[in-house]
Formats: structure tokens, sequence, C-alpha cells
């Protein structure tokens, strides 16, 4: 996207998009989810989940809790995109039922409604289960289940990082080792002088994206300070960073924990340069937990983070002009729900558009095993709104490679950099030459 979820948040990209709806009708005449020339269908019942008719997927995210803000809106998101395909024939023929069950961020219960979707509903694939600590708990058995795991929304290294422990688990966004490496070579060479404090969620999220920092910023550091996601006091956490005088906070966390920072920051009267990873750098979103969580004391709006540091890996809605926007906006206008297009449901068509190609590369004998061999074999070619191309092989589940760092300002990602690539460990940082951001989706807003 680029806005976020540990997650996250979209941005810029050239070019116009024209003719989607004749396409989009022409596709539906011609039985565009892979029908044979005679109208018949060529599609079977291959595996769980699949019958000649259909493919059922499920999900796990927070619709309700402290991490429902912005979160609950991806699977609307997701829900728009695939009704989007249906209308359109599908895939294959076949039309995407897409179950989504509430774990409240709780480990708990993610390993609860996973294993209801698993061993009662008998689905297909989990595709974009949300969260490091809520996913963590149920990698393992869904890989024990044989279970396709994709495009979990989280950038942890466990998604992608050992593919021997966990075949059939996938990664989407930018890991955040990677994150954390290139926000550390931008401040080392931009902001060499700066007294770094480190916000960082206690858990893989912040522990990965530490371990990227340290590369290239570890004699910058002050101060580390940890918060421990369900907890609403980070007074002392903030507090420590004002005592180690740290001028520069880079923050791994959500956005409800970005809001409750900025508040305490003001109380004490602290005001550092915060660069806050793209998971948590939703203006939009944040701007409106400030307002109700100050109860109106303070002004919320999207110009709330105006001069915060952060990362995009997609374009979203402060890039209207996109044409991927633009297919997301006339995706939303058909078929979502209530409310406004905003960068989470842009996050979730993201990874429902990388599904959708994953399907069709699998073919019409739709398997689980076969789902895993295409992303494998074809993903780094996978169109998208991506930036940076995805890292899909035999050897490496990591999703995107890269992104951009920008300065808000009003709302909107003032780029700062080029898009960069990297993966984990000692990989260099080098500039994309691949031209993924200059793609724009097909005439008929489905992959070809």
């Amino acid at each position: 996207m680029t806005r976020r979820t540990g997650i996250p948040i979209p941005r810029s990209a050239p070019a116009a998009v024209a003719g989607l709806l004749s396409a989009a009708l022409l596709l539906a005449g011609c039985g565009a989810g892979g029908r044979d020339d005679d109208g018949e269908d060529g599609a079977s019942a291959s595996d769980t989940g699949v019958t000649a008719d259909t493919i059922t997927i499920g999900a796990h995210f927070p619709l309700t809790g402290v991490a429902a803000p912005g979160y609950s809106e991806i699977p609307t998101g997701v829900q728009a995109y695939f009704d989007y395909v249906n209308a359109n024939g599908g895939v294959h023929g076949r039309q995407i039922e897409y179950l989504v069950k509430d774990d409240g961020y709780n480990p708990t219960n993610t390993s609860k409604v996973t294993n209801e979707l698993v061993l009662q509903d008998e689905i297909f694939a989990m595709v974009g289960g949300l969260g490091t600590p809520t996913h963590s708990a149920v990698v393992d058995f869904l890989n024990g289940e044989g279970v396709p795991d994709l495009f979990v929304s989280s950038g942890s290294l466990m998604w992608g990082d050992d593919v021997e422990a966990r075949p059939m688990t996938f990664g989407w966004q930018p890991d955040y080792e990677i994150e954390g490496k290139i926000i550390g070579q931008y401040v080392a060479e931009n902001m060499p002088d700066a007294r770094v404090g480190l916000f960082l969620q206690d858990d893989d999220f912040g522990e990965d994206a530490e371990q990227g920092v340290r590369r290239y910023l570890d004699d910058q550091i002050v101060e580390v300070q940890r918060y421990t996601s369900g907890s609403t006091d980070v007074g002392p956490q903030i507090a420590g960073l004002q005592a180690a005088k740290a001028d520069l906070v880079l923050s791994f966390n959500t956005p409800s924990y970005t809001a409750l920072s900025q508040l305490v920051a003001l109380k004490l009267g602290y005001d550092p340069k915060w660069f806050y990873s793209n998971v948590g750098s939703d203006p939009g979103l944040v701007g409106a937990l400030l307002s109700q969580i100050s109860e109106g004391a303070v002004k919320g709006g999207a110009a709330a983070l105006d001069g915060v540091l952060t990362t995009e890996y997609i374009p979203g809605v402060d890039a209207p002009d996109n044409p991927w926007v633009q297919l997301w906006q006339k995706v939303w206008d058909e078929h979502g729900d209530k409310g406004e297009l905003t960068n989470y449901r842009v996050y979730g068509m993201s990874h429902a558009y990388a599904f959708v190609q994953a399907l069709q590369e699998a073919g019409v004998d739709l398997t689980r095993e076969g789902l895993v061999e295409a992303l494998e074999s074809g993903s780094q070619e996978l169109e998208g709104p991506q930036l940076a191309p995805f890292r899909f092989t035999e050897d490496s589940h990591m999703g995107i490679s890269g992104m951009q760092v920008v300065e808000l300002k009003g709302g909107v990602g003032d780029p700062l950099t080029p898009v960069l690539v990297s993966d984990i460990g000692d990989a260099e940082i080098t500039e994309d030459t691949s031209g993924q951001a200059d793609d724009a989706p097909p005439e008929s807003g489905i992959p070809e």
C-alpha cells in the first residue's frame, strides 16, 4: 500500500488506465475466468476447498478490539476485489468464496478461528492472515495441515526465510529487516549526527527491524524502548527516550501506538524528529485516533503527521492519479461496502490481486502444491501495484523486495529516495532497476 498493517501503505507511479468497463464486459461475455471456447467449464474439483465452481479461502483479522481501527478495513478491500473478479467470470470458471473470522488480535483466538477455517470450513488456503504475534500462533499448524498460507499481513522474517520449516507460507509486504536497513542507511547518510532512539513493538516486528537498523546505525543509537502490544501506557518508554536526549526516534509500531506515542510526547514537551515504519504511519487513521484518544484536545486530520518520515511500497489514496489507485477506486465504487476507499482497503485489494494471479498461474487443475509451485517458479515476474518485485523462489518465500523513503506533508508522501531494494542479511541496498513501479494494470483490472 503504502499504509499499513505491519502493513501497510501505498503510493505513486505513472501512466493511465482506459477502457476498464468495456474490457470487463468483454471478459464477462467470453467467460474470462478460464472457460473453454465452447462456454463449458474446464474446471473440476481438484483439492480441499476446490469444486468445479468455487474456491473457498479464509483469513483471520482483528475485526474488533484495539487493533481493529484500520486493520478491519483490509478484508473489506479484499472482498470488493474478489467480487469484482467473480462478476467477470472468476478464475478458470471458479468463484472465489472468502471467509473472514475475527481474532481480536489475540493469538489464542487466532488459533481457535484458524482451526475452524481449516477443519470445519475446509478452506483451500489462508490468504492475508494479519499480525506477527497472532499469525505466529498458527503458522506451524497451517504448514502441518498442508494449507497454503499466502501473503501474511505482516513483515516478519518468519513467513519467508525458512522454506524448509514452513514450505506453505509466503510473505507479501517488505519484511521488517529490509525496511530497517533502508531506514538505517537513509539516516546514516542524511542525518549522521542524530542521536537515535528506537521505539519498538516487543516481538518479531521490533526485533527484525532493529536488526536491520543496527547494520547502519549501531553507533548512533542512544536508547531502545519497547512496548507490549495491548498495553496502552507508553509513558515510561517515551520518557526514557526523552531522558536519553534522542532527537530522532525510529518507531516500529502499529497505528494505535503512533497516536499514543505522539500524545505522550506532547504531554512531556518532547519534540524529536519521528520516523515511523510503514505499518504505523497512515496519516488519516492516526489523525483520527489522535483526536479520538485525546477527546478532541489534539486536532486530527491527515496533517497530524506532517513532517514525519516513513516508507511506502505500494501507491495509496494520496496518489489519486495513479492507475492502480484509479482501478481500486473503480472496484470500490462498484463492489465496496459502506465508507470510502482507504489505504487499508487498497492494501487488501493489492494482495487479493496477487492471489488471483497465483490462481491463474496454478492452472485449471488447482491443487495446493500446484499453487505453491506456481509462486516459486514465476512470481518475480508477477505484475501488480508493488513498487519493487517479489522475491519468491524455491529457496525464499520473502515478499516485496523494496520501498522508498518519503516525508508526509498534508497526508501525502513526498519521495525522498528512489525505490530501493535489498534482501535479508548483508545483501546490499541498491536502486531498483526492474521498472516494476512503472507498471499499470491491465485494462480489464484482472491479471492476464
